[in-house]
């Protein structure tokens, strides 16, 4: 009997940890929603970043103050891809440029989203719209070294 207790509390343990764990990961789903049920990441307080991530590619989405999406990215490996919600015509990455900028920026970049390995910022367009940047993040240390062989 005294056995049989000790099997269930592990079991019972091991099913609570695994919950914590679940519930450290973010959402596989909510993607393109105005308010999608995660947490809120961006750096800045004039936006509302959210990042979402299904069979090992992270996705990320940026919304503006209202819930109004700008546009959202999927990344994996570091390559990216723009994907087809809100204003993606306005978002550009490393593998693709935005396919509209006819407008001109009127103010400087805002990051929005930094978690070490990809970097999104904001960009307020004379059009009235936002583009998008998509980056890997450096992995310079040491900005003063960077790029130089000494």
């Amino acid at each position: 009997m005294h056995k049989m207790t000790r099997a269930a509390l592990g079991m019972f343990l091991g099913l609570g940890l695994s919950g914590m764990v679940a519930a450290a990961e973010p959402p596989a789903t909510g993607l393109g929603q105005a308010w999608p049920n995660a947490t809120d990441v961006s750096a800045s307080p004039n936006w509302h970043v959210y990042v979402f991530v299904l069979n090992g590619i992270k996705y990320v989405q940026v919304n503006d103050l209202n819930g109004n999406v700008i546009g959202a990215i999927g990344t994996a490996g570091g390559q990216f891809i723009t994907l087809p919600v809100g204003q993606s015509h306005y978002v550009s990455t490393p593998q693709q440029r935005a396919a509209r900028a006819s407008a001109v920026r009127t103010m400087t970049p805002t990051t929005v989203y930094n978690d070490g390995s990809t970097v999104i910022t904001a960009t307020p367009q004379s059009s009235g719209t936002t583009a998008l940047s998509v980056a890997a993040a450096s992995t310079c240390s040491d900005p003063r070294n960077c790029g130089s062989l000494n």
